[in-house]
């Protein structure tokens, strides 16, 4: 592993220093990223919000790329919420689609090249029909790839998703006996955890959050409920593969308990 992270741009000898405390026998199966911090970082050089949004985009190349190459399993990445629709300026959110599209554009042949298959989770069939063609494309040709799943959260809730889950489960029952079969069916957590936008994923153990904000904003809420939260004071567009070791090394000094007594717990 330490061989093949050598040859990522930008590693220093530092860098490997912090890699040499990963332990590549017990890395995290799945790893959440909520990506903050890009207004912020715009706003400290007196640049318009959407250059960070610009810049955050060597930190997405950079994370996927070390993620794929150390072995981690899954990745997903709020990229764009409910709430974005909402509260930010209509000229924003068209930057982003735009910068979405031309993402998927540039980075497929390096998704490729890393054998990571993308997927998507959230309300994409709200977004504009071009973006949603440009990312079915994307899909389509990184598909066959049978590495890391790279998982990008666009226009995605946690609580929106939550809503859907209950009316694809009502949905489900009406097809199969209507309300009386769903009195009789037992509605579990794995019952939810199907109809969830993550039903073909395994429940991230680790949720790092950019910029030093200290709440998970409507990202995963029923996913996350035992991952290890890690939060570090990096704006996202500083964020790179290093950043990632960093907080793969501490997720490995934590002892998971998952709500039962830990392995030091004396009777």
């Amino acid at each position: 592993m330490r061989t093949v992270l050598r040859k990522l741009a930008g590693f220093t000898q530092k860098d490997q220093q912090i890699l040499a405390q990963v332990d590549p026998k017990h890395l995290p199966r799945h790893i959440a990223v909520i990506m903050d911090g890009n207004g912020r970082w715009a706003k400290h050089r007196h640049m318009p919000r959407v250059a960070g949004h610009r810049s955050g985009v060597e930190a997405v190349r950079s994370t996927v790329e070390t993620a794929a190459r150390i072995g981690v399993p899954w990745l997903t990445l709020y990229a764009f919420s409910v709430e974005n629709w909402k509260r930010r300026p209509k000229s924003e959110v068209s930057f982003l689609m735009k910068l979405l599209k031309v993402y998927l554009e540039k980075e497929v042949p390096t998704l490729n090249k890393n054998n990571i298959r993308l997927d998507y989770i959230g309300r994409v069939h709200e977004l504009p029909e071009d973006v949603q063609e440009k990312m079915q494309w994307a899909k389509d040709v990184t598909g066959a790839n049978t590495g890391m799943t790279l998982t990008l959260a666009l226009n995605y809730g946690a609580r929106s998703e939550l809503a859907d889950a209950f009316n694809s489960i009502v949905a489900a029952a009406a097809q199969n006996g209507g309300l009386e079969h769903l009195r009789r069916e037992k509605i579990d957590e794995d019952t939810i955890s199907r109809h969830l936008y993550t039903s073909r994923q395994p429940d991230p153990d680790l949720v790092i959050r950019t910029s030093g904000e200290m709440r998970l904003s409507n990202f995963l809420l029923w996913q996350l409920a035992y991952a290890e939260i890690y939060v570090t004071e990096t704006l996202w567009p500083d964020f790179r593969g290093k950043h990632l070791l960093e907080a793969i090394a501490d997720f490995q000094k934590r002892e998971r308990r998952f709500g039962g007594l830990g392995q030091t717990h004396e009777s």
